[in-house]
């Protein structure tokens, strides 16, 4: 890292924005952010309470005993802040904080130039000066983002600072495309959860900075300084970097990073592995299509809706009407889509009927009952699975046409969800549920009745967070065979990584990880 007298393009720094509402939060704040590995902080001083701060007694308390290097930030209102009194007031207090010796201080553009002629601040040394543009959403901007980054660096500053209200993940885009356009170090992400790949990505476009939060202090659309350092590991990203994400909606749930970033890591592969908020599926590929982006997993509830936007889809995929993996071949660009579940769960659920000593006809499913639960993505893959191992197949689903659906698919039965309640499965019968019930935050939920549980010889969750959801409790309570939707997501994410990097996939590996992190 460079040092912040010698603060370049090639800096990198993880920094915490910090808006306590006293000094004392401000100062445990800034430990706390040193001892899980920030580079820097960022003190709001307009989230002190107004009736408790002096800026001369507290930014000397807070300006002298920073641990960290300290951006201080006294945000008005008008440029989203909270800062409502007097503007003189307020500019003073920042000249005061730059005297007293703070690292950095930012200026909003429209005052900025008249700031630093007002106050000399050409002839002091020390403080660094970063001018920022703060703009609620591209589809309210007047002028294009690129003559913004000309007036930022036209005002004379050290670093210049862009912050974008993400609307669609397609406006981070537009963000990395500014550090080409830029001559000085430049600062630039988008906010919330959808700007969340402009932290993630911040160096290898050339950032300076990249943003976490506290674990505890969680600020929407922030990753956590510990996760930057340890499942990202963003300090090794650079311009070669390749990128694979999941496609979801909502992404929180995802534990997907923290098992393909060690895992790429531990394969020597330059590659990041994130999680991507798309709204929009067209919108996403008609953007986000150069060749860093070498594959996506597809999550909830895109499974069946991204065929469309593959160019080849694999002839099992193509069967199921699923896709949850897809890469972008490296000879010509094109988007090819897998379906990685199938075999996953299956094999899941055929490998817990070996352990239990259980053998029946050609296959462990052949003529059994199984029940699946949801006529999704996932619940494809599973019918189509089991299909292929002679199953019966009965298929509930909130939607009684897309049950339908998918049962005629498989030569099997569709039942409307409501009628789970009174179905009395014969003995020995597999059930699966591929539906979002009993995630993480939702756990208590089940999808059968708990009574039901007793006639299943197998119950399979595709839900993995958490590991042991309600449904499996109760089921092996009841005396059935349980897998958890954890050994599926480790054989599929397996069979991705083959198809992401071309690599044999170090299983082993893979599941050390599973069995410490989740």
């Amino acid at each position: 890292m460079d040092s912040v007298g010698q603060i370049s393009k090639k800096s990198r720094m993880i920094c915490v924005p910090i808006m306590g509402e006293s000094v004392e939060q401000i100062l445990n704040a800034m430990h706390q952010a040193k001892s899980l590995g920030a580079d820097a902080v960022e003190i709001r001083l307009d989230c002190i309470d107004k009736l408790q701060f002096e800026p001369k007694r507290d930014l000397k308390l807070l300006i002298g005993n920073k641990p960290l290097p300290v951006v201080v930030v006294y945000r008005p209102i008008w440029e989203g802040g909270l800062y409502k009194g007097d503007e003189e007031a307020r500019l003073q207090a920042l000249f005061l904080a730059k005297d007293l010796g703070a690292d950095y201080i930012e200026l909003e553009l429209k005052i900025a130039s008249d700031f630093m002629k007002e106050y000399k601040l050409s002839q002091h040394s020390g403080s660094k000066i970063i001018v920022s543009c703060c703009v609620d959403n591209l589809r309210t901007l007047q002028e294009d983002p690129t003559h913004l980054v000309a007036k930022l660096q036209s005002s004379g500053a050290d670093i210049i600072k862009f912050v974008l209200g993400a609307v669609n993940i397609t406006d981070i885009a537009k963000v990395f495309d500014l550090y080409s356009h830029c001559q000085v170090p430049l600062i630039a992400y988008g906010t919330g959860e959808r700007g969340l790949i402009s932290q993630f990505l911040s160096f290898k476009y050339g950032g300076i900075f990249a943003y976490g939060s506290i674990e505890g202090n969680a600020i929407p659309g922030l990753p956590t300084v510990d996760s930057l350092r340890k499942v990202y590991k963003i300090e090794n990203i650079n311009a070669n970097t390749q990128v694979f994400g999941l496609i979801s909606k909502p992404v929180s749930h995802s534990k997907g990073p923290l098992l393909h970033n060690p895992t790429l890591r531990h394969m020597g592969y330059n590659g990041i592995y994130i999680p991507m908020f798309v709204d929009d599926l067209k919108d996403f590929f008609s953007v986000y299509s150069s060749a860093d982006f070498l594959g996506f997993s597809v999550g909830i509830p895109y499974k069946e809706a991204v065929i469309d936007f593959c160019d080849e889809v694999h002839p099992l995929a193509r069967s199921i009407g699923a896709v949850n993996t897809i890469i972008r071949r490296r000879n010509d660009g094109k988007l090819v889509g897998y379906n990685t579940d199938s075999e996953a769960a299956i094999s899941a659920i055929e490998d817990a009927l070996k352990a239990q000593g259980c053998t029946k006809g050609e296959t462990l499913l052949h003529e059994k009952l199984f029940v699946l639960v949801g006529a999704g993505g996932a619940g494809r893959a599973l019918a189509f699975g089991a299909k292929t191992k002679g199953a019966r197949v009965v298929v509930f689903d909130i939607d009684f046409d897309r049950a339908k659906s998918l049962a005629d698919a498989v030569s099997g039965k569709a039942f409307r969800f409501e009628d789970l309640v009174s179905f009395e499965p014969e003995k020995g019968a597999i059930l699966s549920n591929a539906t979002p019930l009993g995630m993480h935050p939702n756990m208590d939920r089940i999808p059968v009745p708990k009574e039901s549980l007793k006639d299943y010889e197998l119950v399979f969750d595709a839900v993995y967070t958490p590991r042991k959801t309600r449904l499996l409790k109760e089921a092996e309570a009841a005396g059935a065979i349980i897998v958890s939707g954890v050994e599926m997501f480790l054989r599929q994410a397996a069979a991705q990584f083959n198809l992401f990097t071309g690599l044999k996939a170090p299983e082993e590996f893979m599941r050390g990880i599973i069995l410490e992190k989740f």
